[in-house]
């Protein structure tokens, strides 16, 4: 059997799979679509990339983070959808929530602490009105002292932004990239803790100019 032919007669893989995540009510797992078509991981992802080439151009796109895919709408139908729908307009977002979630989509998996390391501000309304939002959630906890909540980006993100995957956010700027390497080379300042401790990810480590307030002040509050 080839990679993406259908174990049922009828339509191939790729086709099935799309009716599958077009029914889906939320993202599903790439050993859940497996087991529903009884196929191998292998076969799925290559009938995923088949899906995904062939969506190009048409009204639904693939949207992939980690082994979870979903079929959403193209951004650029969003206002059609909208006068359809008869929703309003999607608000902005500040610009503090804008630094924060820049910080979270490069860094991620991330704490507050380490936000409130690159941004000098305390984050604690911003990250409540993105989780609210649902363009961030909760990932589990850091493996050390105080147990902090390590944050990452949703679906929703993807969709606000009009990403298919994480891999297309814009590449940095040299003068970034410098910045995210002298973060990266200075632990991480841990939150409830005076010791330091550092998070190993493979995703880049999101930096700037500002420098982490020190342990006896608290962080200046952010205004949404």
């Amino acid at each position: 059997m080839s990679d993406i032919e259908s174990p049922q007669p009828g339509l191939p893989l790729p086709a099935i799979l799309e009716n599958l995540l077009f029914v889906a009510d939320e993202a599903v797992t790439i050993a859940r679509l497996a087991e529903a078509t009884e196929t191998s991981i292998e076969q799925i992802e290559a009938a995923l990339a088949t899906l995904n080439a062939q969506g190009n151009g048409r009204g639904l796109r693939l949207q992939r983070k980690g082994e979870r895919v979903q079929l959403s709408t193209h951004p650029d139908a969003a206002p059609a959808i909208e006068r359809f729908l008869g929703l309003e307009a999607t608000s902005k977002l500040s610009a503090a929530a804008l630094e924060t979630l820049a910080v979270i989509a490069y860094q991620q998996p991330c704490t507050r602490a380490q936000i409130e390391g690159v941004r000098g501000v305390n984050c604690d309304s911003v990250l409540k009105n993105l989780l609210s939002k649902g363009l961030v959630e909760e990932l589990g906890r850091l493996e050390t002292v105080g147990h902090p909540i390590l944050y990452g980006t949703t679906f929703e993100f993807l969709q606000h932004f009009g990403l298919a995957n994480l891999s297309e956010l814009p590449p940095l700027l040299p003068p970034e990239t410098e910045a995210i390497e002298a973060l990266a080379s200075a632990p991480a300042q841990l939150e409830d803790t005076a010791e330091k401790a550092t998070v190993t990810t493979d995703a880049p480590t999101l930096a700037s100019q500002s420098s982490s307030p020190p342990n006896d002040a608290s962080p200046p509050v952010d205004n949404l």
